[in-house]
């Protein structure tokens, strides 16, 4: 073998095994890092359901893909909510059905989800258990029994209804599954509602174990009329869930833990 062809192996031996310079990996973390907040702030995020008050759509356990683009950018599209620019950036108004993340209105700082069943100008009220909409009987079909278990592991067990909520901007009827334990308390015989402009009514699909826009009054939980500010996106479909029985170190559960059935499931 000639100097030169054992000269050119050693130089190309030296380029396979060059390491990286930390300089070299610290940009490396930096750019994913970037691409990562990218994605979380303006494309999708993922949000874990930590209550039961949107039972039997979503679980307790389940994890969410919100798109943040849905219904245009906030402050509170941003990592900790960062306030560079005043209200909403390509903003778009929600519709009547979807299912929202948005911001606690009493602490920012809290994400909450809900359903959207009233838009400014809605006139919304709970008679008797039953939701009415600018005065018309919103129609349900009951599914028969249903139990479930919220984040105490405390059984809920009622009727699961289909309820279809009218569209909005031209948008057929919306579908969807609601969970109803009683037809008394306050949250069922409730004032007519009217939606101020800029704001929406928001309700929990489990509508005797939901702290919603029913409750207006001064309590710390109470939601209110919630700025459409405070909208952070809109979930679509279940990526994960976890049925959260076990502590995390017995990982010998773990595959018993997931609830194979929910995962991708759309959120309607």
């Amino acid at each position: 073998m000639s100097q030169n062809q054992s000269s050119g192996q050693s130089t190309d031996a030296q380029k396979e095994t060059r390491r990286e310079t930390p300089a070299e990996m610290f940009r490396f973390i930096i750019v994913w890092l970037i691409i990562i907040v990218g994605v979380r702030s303006f494309i999708v995020e993922p949000f874990n359901i930590p209550s039961g008050s949107m039972i039997p759509t979503l679980q307790v356990g389940d994890y969410v893909a919100v798109t943040k683009y849905s219904y245009g950018y906030s402050r509170f599209s941003l990592p900790f909510g960062l306030n560079l620019f005043p209200g909403r950036v390509f903003g778009s108004t929600p519709h009547r059905g979807d299912v929202a993340v948005f911001r606690f209105t009493k602490d920012n700082s809290v994400d909450y989800i809900k359903r959207i069943v009233g838009l400014p100008g809605d006139r919304i009220q709970v008679r008797g258990g039953e939701l009415y909409l600018n005065g018309q009987l919103v129609p349900r079909r009951s599914l028969g029994d249903y139990a479930a278990y919220d984040e105490n592991r405390t059984r809920l067990a009622g009727t699961r209804y289909v309820e279809t909520l009218p569209g909005s901007a031209g948008r057929g009827p919306v579908a969807h599954q609601i969970l109803k334990l009683t037809d008394d308390g306050q949250q069922n015989d409730t004032p007519e509602y009217v939606v101020p402009a800029g704001t929406f009514f928001a309700m929990g699909d489990d509508r005797d174990d939901s702290a919603d826009s029913r409750f207006q009054g001064d309590d710390p939980e109470d939601l209110g009329y919630v700025p459409m500010q405070n909208l952070v996106g809109k979930a679509q479909f279940v990526f994960l869930s976890l049925d959260e029985r076990y502590p995390v170190w017995q990982i010998w559960e773990w595959p018993f833990e997931i609830r194979w059935s929910r995962l991708l499931s759309a959120v309607r």
